[in-house]
């Protein structure tokens, strides 16, 4: 605990001499460890590096997607691939979601009801989700030097509050819906990142050194992701 915080971490032991406590952009804690330090240690450790802590945290906070409010009501602005839409909502027999010049048209037979548009929204932005990403997966491959060696095992689509993306202990793929709204560069940005991690699973100078390889702007592509979708 630190203050009314409780610091939550993870411990991985390695042949090491020292303890190294890092905090992932997700602001979770991961404590590097010698295989035979004892967790009160380590746990002491964390409780000196506490203000460090949650000042890496609140940091890494700031970049976390928040989702806005949506009513789903017609007239309302919504994203997809970076640009805005204006949700219609017409009423029609036969329910179903289309984009037609500006607009993602929602077609149901009971357009009163928000919470009837709101699920015909999602499974449609699920749906394009899915396919995106299998495509911007392939084009990302293709910028390793060895594509097969870097293809995750799976590819799941979710919606998550604190990741954009991460990658599974076993090789899958996890992609955050809520991408579909951010523009094809920065999609390819976080598709990239979580493939660098099959071969460094942790933020060190070998994994930046990998994604500085296969795409030498990931800076930029990143800032405009936190940007776009703040």
């Amino acid at each position: 605990m630190y203050g009314r915080h409780r610091i939550d971490f993870a411990v991985v032991r390695r042949r090491r001499k020292t303890l190294e406590i890092s905090v992932e952009p997700d602001a979770s804690v991961v404590v590097a460890a010698p295989l035979d330090a004892p967790i009160e240690a380590i746990a002491e450790k964390v409780r000196k590096r506490a203000a460090w802590v949650r000042r890496q945290q609140r940091f890494f906070s700031q970049f976390m997607p928040r989702t806005p409010e949506r009513r789903y009501l017609a007239g309302e602005t919504h994203l997809y691939l970076g640009r805005q839409y204006r949700l219609k909502v017409v009423r029609l027999g036969r329910p179903g979601v289309e984009m037609t010049r500006g607009f993602i048209t929602v077609h149901t037979r009971e357009p009163d009801r928000p919470e009837v548009t709101r699920r015909l929204v999602e499974g449609w932005y699920r749906k394009q989700a899915r396919a995106k990403f299998e495509e911007r997966l392939e084009v990302s491959l293709a910028r390793f030097p060895n594509p097969e060696a870097f293809r995750p095992t799976g590819l799941i689509v979710r919606r998550m509050d604190k990741r954009w993306g991460s990658l599974s202990p076993s090789g899958r793929l996890l992609l955050n819906r809520r991408l579909i709204e951010a523009p094809v560069d920065t999609i390819d940005y976080v598709i990239a990142h979580e493939l660098c991690h099959m071969a460094e699973p942790h933020h060190g100078a070998a994994f930046y050194r990998l994604l500085d390889r296969v795409m030498p702007d990931w800076a930029g592509r990143k800032g405009r992701l936190e940007e776009r979708m703040a």
